[in-house]
Parts: structure tokens; sequence; C-alpha cells
């Protein structure tokens, strides 16, 4: 399933490996060190930044608070209010 994590960006739920603050980089020196090591694999920008999210293929900061990325996680939301309409054409045979 597909979550959407803010910034125009969706992940497969099973990719997410953790979900934490963004203001936990700001008083971890190990936080700030790994984050500088992966720096070509983060996705998303610092500047609205509020949660962090560990994934199997990428480091991604997002917009959105961790309590809304797991609500999403855990409801299963994928993109909100995302519709396909189709047309649906009769043949009569013909």
């Amino acid at each position: 399933m597909f979550i959407h994590i803010g910034n125009e960006s969706m992940i497969q739920s099973e990719q997410i490996i953790s979900i934490i603050n963004y203001d936990v980089v700001s008083s971890s020196h190990m936080m700030e060190d790994m984050l500088m090591t992966h720096k070509r694999n983060i996705v998303g920008s610092e500047k609205d930044a509020k949660s962090i999210i560990f994934a199997t293929d990428a480091i991604y900061l997002s917009a959105l608070s961790v309590d809304t990325l797991t609500k999403r996680v855990h409801e299963g939301e994928t993109f909100p209010n995302y519709q396909v309409e189709m047309d649906v054409e009769e043949t009569n045979g013909r």
C-alpha cells in the first residue's frame, strides 16, 4: 500500500523502517553524522521538515508530523481523495 508522506511524495508502507521527529537531529550528534553520511540518499527539504522517514531505499524528510504519518501507516490511508473515473462503453453486440 502507498502512503502519502507530503511534498507530493508517496512511498510503499512496506519500505518504512522508522519515523522520527526531525527535532531529534539537532539534539543528537549521532543522528547528524548519520544524515551527513547518507546525504545523497535524502529526499525532501530540510526547510519545513517535521519528521524523518527511514525507508529501505532512502531517507525522506516530510513536512507532516510523526503523528500524522503514523496514523496514515496504521489506517492504511493512501493519497487523499484520489479517485479514478472510468467511462463504460456499451457495445450492444456491435
